[in-house]
């Protein structure tokens, strides 16, 4: 059903994602009332010199 394509910034540990994609997959399940088995989540590690807000680059800020 539901499937999360979720962009962070690189050097996050693996039980931060582990404790991120748990409480997605909790809230998405009590909010849409389905099964956690059908929750998908894509996470993709970023690198600040590849990400930008108001112009400016991350790895510049």
């Amino acid at each position: 059903m539901p499937t999360f394509n979720i962009q962070l910034f690189e050097g996050r540990t693996a039980e931060e994602k582990r404790k991120f994609v748990e409480a997605i997959t909790r809230t998405t399940c009590e909010t849409l009332g389905c099964e956690p088995g059908s929750v998908d989540i894509i996470l993709t590690d970023v690198k600040r010199e590849n990400w930008a807000t108001a112009g400016k680059l991350w790895s510049e800020q």
